[in-house]
């Protein structure tokens, strides 16, 4: 009895071991890089006319390999039911700063409102040959 006492204590500091092994193993493999230099005051940039379907994308910095580097603007194809955020740089209250943006959010309007539309584009997905393709209708 006093042997198979001392088996299982012996098993469960094996398990709790290798489980602090595996964290500790976690916690040295990620990497997160702590920006605490300010961003470059943005280029200016000569925003071209408007273009159907097509929505302007202004330039910004991107932290890369230890310095700023700039990201000219460019056109992207509009996408029906999203909103694109622009880019911008943001300091926490600890001093660094990290960027936000450059992405696309969600927008609800009416004709969401009328049917399902899984994809945001539009066309309720009833009526939709690619419910979950926002590119394709």
């Amino acid at each position: 009895m006093h042997r198979k006492t001392l088996l299982a204590t012996a098993f469960t500091v094996a398990l709790v071991g290798l489980g602090g092994i595996a964290q500790a193993q976690t916690r040295t493999t990620t990497t997160t890089t702590v920006i605490t230099v300010a961003p470059p005051a943005p280029r200016t940039e000569v925003v071209p006319a408007p273009r159907a379907g097509w929505l302007w994308a202004p330039g910004h910095y991107e932290y890369n390999g230890g310095q700023y580097a700039w990201n000219e603007g460019r056109w992207m194809h509009e996408r029906s039911g999203y909103e694109y955020r622009e880019p911008r740089w943001v300091q926490r209250g600890d001093g660094s700063w990290y960027l936000v943006g450059n992405s696309w959010e969600r927008r609800f309007d009416d004709r969401q409102a009328r049917g399902r539309d899984s994809d945001g584009d539009g066309v309720p997905d009833r009526l939709d040959r690619f419910p979950r393709d926002p590119n394709r209708s």
